[in-house]
């Protein structure tokens, strides 16, 4: 067990801690990072529980770090990744012997966390990142599309409703069927369409005069 007689060294291991495993999620190292990084969140819960609550502590760590990734990879609402947020803090906070060395592990888990973005410019990333990313997102200005492209060519295509347009309704265009919606009037069934306009998925339609 460690013995730390300044409060302030609870931030600097807190922020290594978090900094390395942060950085071990961001960036591929082969595990170097989670392994300096569960080092350094070891020896500060060992320094000041006992074996029973070392354990508890630490689980409650790793687990918001867990969410933290969940988070990224599957949700990305921010939602798990505020609440793995909080356990890390509530872990390494309740942990410190006093509230000045619970206040440095807490400031140390954000900032080493924050610190942690600057490996991305360093070493490779992670591909299970790329596709969460802002610069990874297909653009029309990098010569993609956030959209169907087959649906940007439906615009100025001919059809007719197959069902009434109240003002949405299904069309069909060819040999497929669309959902559409009209410029806000109402069409009846087998009326003359033509497109005016596509967002996304979303057709806009009228009557073909």
């Amino acid at each position: 067990m460690f013995d730390f007689n300044a409060d302030w060294i609870s931030f600097v291991i807190c922020g290594l801690a978090t900094l390395f495993l942060v950085g071990e999620i961001l960036v591929n190292v082969k595990g170097i990072f989670a392994i300096l990084g569960l080092g350094f969140i070891t020896v500060y819960f060992s320094s000041f529980l006992d074996p029973s609550m070392f354990f508890i502590m630490i689980a409650i760590y790793l687990i918001g770090m867990l969410f933290i990734v969940i988070d990224g990879k599957i949700l990305n609402d921010g939602t798990l990744a505020v609440i793995g947020l909080v356990c890390m803090v509530i872990s390494v906070g309740m942990t410190a012997p006093n509230w000045v060395a619970g206040l440095y592990a807490v400031l140390g888990v954000f900032i080493g966390g924050a610190a942690s973005l600057l490996f991305l410019k360093v070493f490779k990333k992670r591909k299970m990142w790329t596709k969460i990313t802002l610069y990874d997102q297909l653009t029309d200005e990098a010569g993609y599309s956030s959209v169907n492209q087959s649906y940007k060519l439906l615009v100025g295509k001919e059809g007719k409703a197959i069902t009434d347009m109240r003002p949405t309704g299904t069309i069909r265009i060819g040999e497929n069927d669309y959902s559409a919606v009209t410029q806000g009037k109402w069409l009846e069934k087998d009326t003359r369409i033509v497109v005016v306009s596509v967002d996304g998925t979303r057709i806009l339609v009228k009557g073909k005069v």
